[in-house]
């Protein structure tokens, strides 16, 4: 029922944009380029849905997420796994400056890190026929992400400032988009799905270019199948780097078959987003250095595990 639904979703996709296509197949441009172009094109009106729908929840639940988390302390680890799968902007971010201020514990803050979905789950949603990777990515990403929170608060345990000591009225750090990810205005309601959905459109056009290019220029299957157990271990440094546009390479990489699903996943557990950024800048360097070394070991483990077992 659900591959039938998608189907139809796909064909309906396919009669709306074929004006379109008919106009982009006629520019002076190499195949993979049209290719690129069309479709990245498709993915706009289901990005702006997605990103609006998303809006709306941030707008209306975000603050409520955010209280609890700064209110569970010690038992925030489930809390922070679960809130962390909703594809919200600014999730690692309020983590982050929580962690800094010793209100949450660093198994939270891992759990959250590794939980976190960035861009992966919006596009996943605009392709409707890769929509069904959603369910293994979530689940994988929440297991591992509460597990490993959970087992480094039993390894190193820490103490943490209890509720009656701190406001929960105290962060004012920016997400993507340069937006208040804790006191939004309901004029980006609108304005900021619009924004998002140029912004990662822009990037899922140009790593769809640089992608379609390798796989029209360069055989790459032969080495990518045999660098299988290099892949997972590379595409967890990359995840490190504190930008959206790590988790929307990775997911079009997934989509396109250009890598692994065990490495797609070790890039999108130790991709945080913004959230290292605000580490970086609020919590002490030697911590911060053993938070990445954790995100590090267990991003490659795992996906060096999804790899052997697939």
């Amino acid at each position: 029922m659900l591959v039938s639904f998608i189907n139809k979703i796909n064909e309906l996709n396919e009669w709306l944009f074929s004006p379109i296509d008919g106009l982009i197949e006629k520019l002076p441009f190499a195949d993979w380029v049209i290719d690129a172009i069309c479709d990245s094109v498709h993915l706009l009106p289901f990005l702006f849905i997605v990103f609006l729908i998303i809006e709306l929840l941030e707008f209306f639940y975000a603050d409520r997420l955010n209280s609890v988390l700064k209110k569970t302390g010690k038992s925030g680890i489930l809390v922070g796994g679960l809130a962390s799968i909703i594809p919200q902007c600014g999730f690692s971010v309020i983590a982050s400056s929580l962690y800094s201020k010793k209100i949450i514990t660093r198994g939270c803050l891992i759990a959250v890190y590794l939980a976190t979905s960035d861009e992966t789950i919006p596009i996943l949603l605009a392709t409707p026929a890769k929509a069904y990777l959603i369910i293994p990515i979530v689940a994988v990403k929440l297991v591992i992400g509460i597990t490993a929170g959970y087992l480094i608060d039993i390894i190193r345990p820490q103490a943490i400032v209890k509720n009656e000591d701190f406001s929960v009225d105290f962060i004012e750090e920016e997400g993507c988009c340069k937006h208040d990810i804790e006191h939004g205005h309901k004029r980006e309601i609108l304005i900021h799905p619009i924004i998002h959905t140029a912004n990662v459109f822009g990037f899922i056009l140009v790593i769809t270019l640089i992608l379609n290019y390798c796989l029209e220029s360069v055989s790459i299957t032969n080495l990518l199948h045999s660098g299988k157990y290099i892949q997972p271990i590379i595409a967890s440094f990359i995840g490190l780097i504190p930008n959206c546009a790590i988790s929307i390479g990775v997911t079009m990489m997934l989509i396109k078959g250009s890598i692994t699903f065990g490495a797609a996943m070790s890039a999108l557990l130790s991709n945080a987003g913004l959230g290292l950024l605000v580490l970086l800048k609020n919590n002490d360097f030697k911590d911060t250095m053993k938070i990445i070394g954790f995100l590090l070991v267990i991003s490659i483990l795992s996906g060096l595990f999804l790899t052997f077992i697939m």
